[in-house]
């Protein structure tokens, strides 16, 4: 009688089990060894000390990705219709723009100025809307399109150059505006940190229990079949670059507050780090959407890595291979899976 090998299938339906394990809670896995990773490589002999974990660094790290993922939450929102709103770098510098001239111009309280540079974020929201929804421009083309737009906008506005206190009009008249001091809180620990875990959880309230969220996902998934179902499709598009505006806004805002002046482009750079969170988030929890804890999982993956390799003097030019190199192996758990 030939033997069965009863060991053998039993092996056989570990490995299933371990590939969605590692596609579930990867991420989470990659932080605990990138963190134990750092610490052991960034050991202090002469001090016998690790100050990667340090308190002080792990509030640094948080600091650091708070506007990035503030803007990555406005991405995240734009992907639950299955859009991509390009254009989040150049309205979070608009933003910025808009906030100091606020203070340093016309002289504003707090609020006003909050006020005027959301209102001038969701202005480019509608812009965006109008292109796409109406227009029929494809997301992509038509946040490009926005994106050199309002980088010129913005640039105009400032005469191309920062706005700071102190820093003479455009027409050479001495400013005597100043920010004001509540203003320049909100940039320093752990106020812009609970700002950012604030607009976490309300998106993730907001995405995963509300109607409207609910609604975002449907037209995402199949924008036909939500049309048939009664849902105003239109408007649900239209909100999603709404609040991507609005949240790019946001993180334009603090960034002001963390800096303390507006800079020329100073938002340009959070774009790539902001769509890798969002797209990372994809693979947090084996979700396969976007979401706002997934969203902050993957800022906080990037904060990590970036903060190691900077503390292991790993020269700036060559950070971007290994943010990159995480990011397409996030992206390939995801859509591996989906195959």
């Amino acid at each position: 009688m030939q033997e069965t090998n009863l060991d053998q299938p039993k092996a056989a339906n570990i490995w299933p089990l371990i590939g969605n394990f590692l596609v579930k809670w990867g991420t989470y896995l990659t932080i605990v060894v990138l963190v134990i990773f750092f610490t052991i490589m960034t050991y202090d002999k002469s001090f016998d000390m690790y100050p990667f974990i340090k308190t002080s660094n792990v509030i640094q790290i948080l600091r650091s990705i708070s506007i990035v993922t503030v803007i990555a939450i406005g991405i995240t929102i734009s992907l639950t219709i299955n859009g991509l709103d390009l254009s989040v770098g150049s309205v979070a510098s608009l933003a910025d723009s808009l906030i100091i001239s606020a203070f340093v111009w016309y002289e504003f309280g707090l609020l006003p100025a909050i006020v005027f540079a959301l209102f001038g974020a969701v202005l480019v929201g509608l812009a965006n809307a109008f292109l796409i929804v109406k227009l029929r421009i494809p997301d992509l083309l038509a946040t490009l399109s926005m994106l050199f737009i309002i980088e010129g906008v913005a640039m105009t506005y400032t005469g191309g150059g920062s706005i700071s206190e102190g820093m003479p009009n455009l027409d050479g008249t001495q400013t005597v505006g100043r920010l004001v001091p509540v203003f320049k809180e909100l940039g320093l620990a752990p106020w812009i940190i609970i700002i950012m875990l604030v607009v976490v959880l309300v998106a993730h309230i907001f995405l995963n229990y509300t109607k409207h969220g609910r609604y975002l996902y449907v037209v995402g998934g199949n924008i036909e079949a939500a049309r048939l179902s009664g849902i105003p499709v239109d408007k649900y598009r239209t909100l999603a670059y709404i609040l991507a505006a609005f949240m790019s806004g946001l993180g334009g805002i603090m960034l002001a507050a963390k800096v303390g002046s507006s800079q020329i482009n100073a938002g340009a750079g959070y774009l790539m780090p902001a769509v890798a969170a969002a797209y990372i988030g994809f693979s947090v929890g084996g979700s396969g959407k976007p979401n706002a804890i997934g969203t902050l999982t993957g800022a906080i993956l990037m904060g990590v890595l970036d903060n190691g390799l900077v503390m292991m003097s790993v020269p700036y030019y060559s950070i971007n291979i290994f943010k990159g190199a995480v990011l397409a192996i996030a992206l390939a758990t995801t859509y591996f899976k989906k195959k």
